[in-house]
């Protein structure tokens, strides 16, 4: 593994555990030439996914920017960072237990508002405004009506 600080092609694990949510290893890292320290995640990945997008160019799959999307849905939300861990993790793992191996970008979309729906709902409008390309104030205010529906649908079950 390569320093962050130095570039070195040298570093150490110093320390090596489960993560929180047990799908990946964490591990401790020292840079034996700068002496930088640094955590690395390791995961399992079942198969190489790429993400058709809309114009039908194909991109690789980067678990990371579907985390940086969560991030800015949820930006100053009370949302804890485990929560959004395992989301990101359920729709990785949906996807790549899909058994496809091209994945189109609405396909994945979805499922973030799927998942952003039971973590928050000023996230889910959020992500949704851009996601379905809101233009009008008409177009949140129908969001929101369905959330409200839900809601009392909710409440009147319990």
């Amino acid at each position: 593994m390569r320093c962050p600080f130095c570039g070195s092609e040298d570093t150490q694990v110093k320390d090596s555990r489960p993560a929180e949510d047990n799908t990946s290893i964490r591990r401790r890292r020292i840079c034996p030439d700068c002496g930088g320290r640094f955590t690395t995640f390791e995961r399992v990945q079942l198969r190489e996914l790429m993400v058709v997008k809309k114009t039908g160019r194909k991109v690789p799959f980067d678990r990371d920017k579907l985390v940086r999307s969560f991030e800015i849905a949820l930006r100053k939300r009370p949302v804890d960072r485990d929560r959004i861990e395992r989301a990101v993790s359920g729709i990785v793992r949906r996807l790549e237990s899909s058994g496809e191996v091209e994945i189109s970008s609405e396909a994945i979309g979805l499922q973030v508002l799927e998942a952003l729906k039971s973590l928050d709902d000023v996230g889910f409008v959020r992500y949704a405004s851009v996601y379905r390309d809101f233009s009008h104030a008409e177009d949140f205010e129908k969001v929101i009506s369905e959330i409200n529906a839900k809601i009392s649908r909710d409440s009147l079950e319990t």
